[in-house]
């Protein structure tokens, strides 16, 4: 696949797609403008904006039960696709196209519950509105067709990877670590598999915000003034989720400050912030290195055969968990995705661009292989802009 910067696009076969991402991390909307023509695809404008704190807290604490949770779901949904519009609109003023040329968005929404044992999955978004507010078609909940027919419905990403980052000659896996950390496993000539492996940022975001008032750790260098727990470390790695066979999926319903409290209270400690500094670091060591861990294992469980392992998302801009990483992979290449010339914040909005292409095109965006749905299903709804 073709992701270097094109010119303005132009011609009959010219088609344009953008991609919309809020990941569990609730750092902020990255979004992409790709182009599509005959069967490249090129990567033409980028643009990303934080989350509000008020609305941040908000999709924050919905991933809870709480009092009026419909009212206040439609109030975030609402704000997060006013959000959405203005990352559109930057895009196009970016790249200097009309939104009358653009042939669809594809806006993931913002995951606040994923229970695919219980036959759903919530992605909060107003599609309606950010059609309404952009005049271009938006396509969305794509996750929900999947699981109607049995999948995990995540992850969605590897089809698109494997245009991506696969080669012909050796296996390639693909691990992008947001809230949670997902693996893509890419063979040559195979159709691809892939899995959500355990938790990415979520926990440490959660862990480094009670003891510094930081959001996250900034290229890991809280972290990487502590030392790892093993014996903590190993308690952590009882969660069965770690043991479950693929397909499977998981989310803030499991990795959140309930399950960090549980790790944390057998050795006295909650989510308030410690005297002791050199165990806040300690245990934020911990954490980075049960995410560095925990994707190893998977990795060397169901691809020991990779030769590389690309990384993707805000993970990749932890310095000490990329270090992690390698450590745990001798052997194995481990690098960002800036490398095969695509930003490490832009893929996941670069495959919904793609999903939206999907549909519009009535194809199949899931992997039944990955999710363990019953077939190939076309993903998402439709939103028309007229």
């Amino acid at each position: 696949m073709d992701l270097l910067p094109s010119a303005r696009p132009s011609g009959l076969f010219s088609e344009l797609y953008i991609g919309l991402m809020s990941g569990t991390s609730l750092d902020g909307v990255d979004g992409v403008l790709l182009q599509r023509e005959q069967d490249s695809w090129r990567m033409l404008a980028h643009a990303h904006r934080p989350l509000p704190p008020t609305l941040r807290q908000a999709l924050l604490d919905l991933n809870t039960p709480g009092e009026d949770e419909l009212h206040r779901s439609a109030v975030a949904s609402q704000a997060l696709a006013v959000l959405y519009a203005t990352v559109v609109q930057a895009i196009c003023e970016a790249a200097d196209v009309l939104p009358t040329e653009v042939q669809a968005i594809g806006a993931h929404g913002q995951t606040v519950r994923h229970r695919p044992d219980l036959a759903y999955t919530i992605q909060l978004n107003n599609p309606a509105l950010l059609a309404e507010m952009t005049g271009i078609d938006v396509v969305s909940d794509f996750r929900s067709r999947d699981v109607a027919a049995g999948g995990q419905g995540a992850p969605l990403v590897p089809a698109f990877h494997q245009a991506i980052f696969g080669v012909p000659d050796q296996t390639v896996a693909v691990l992008n670590i947001g809230g949670m950390a997902n693996l893509s496993i890419l063979r040559p000539e195979q159709v691809p598999l892939g899995f959500d492996c355990g938790p990415g940022n979520a926990l440490l975001d959660m862990w480094c915000q009670w003891q510094t008032g930081h959001a996250y750790d900034a290229n890991g260098e809280f972290g990487a003034m502590g030392n790892v727990m093993e014996d903590w470390l190993g308690d952590a790695l009882q969660e069965p989720f770690f043991s479950l066979a693929p397909p499977k999926s998981t989310g803030r319903d499991l990795f959140n400050a309930e399950w960090l409290n549980r790790w944390l209270a057998p050795h006295g400690l909650t989510d308030g912030p410690l005297a002791d500094a050199d165990l806040a670091r300690d245990v934020q060591a911990t954490l980075c290195e049960l995410t560095a861990r925990s994707a190893a294992m998977a990795l060397r469980e169901h691809a020991p055969d990779a030769a590389e392992v690309v990384v993707c998302g805000g993970g990749a801009l932890n310095g000490d968990l990329m270090r992690r990483l390698g450590e745990q992979l001798p052997g194995v290449r481990v690098g960002r995705s800036d490398t095969h010339g695509l930003d490490v914040m832009q893929v996941e909005a670069a495959a919904f661009a793609w999903l939206a292409w999907t549909h519009v095109n009535r194809l199949a965006g899931n992997v039944p292989a990955v999710t363990g749905a019953r077939g190939p299903r076309v993903l998402g709804g439709l939103y028309p802009a007229r």
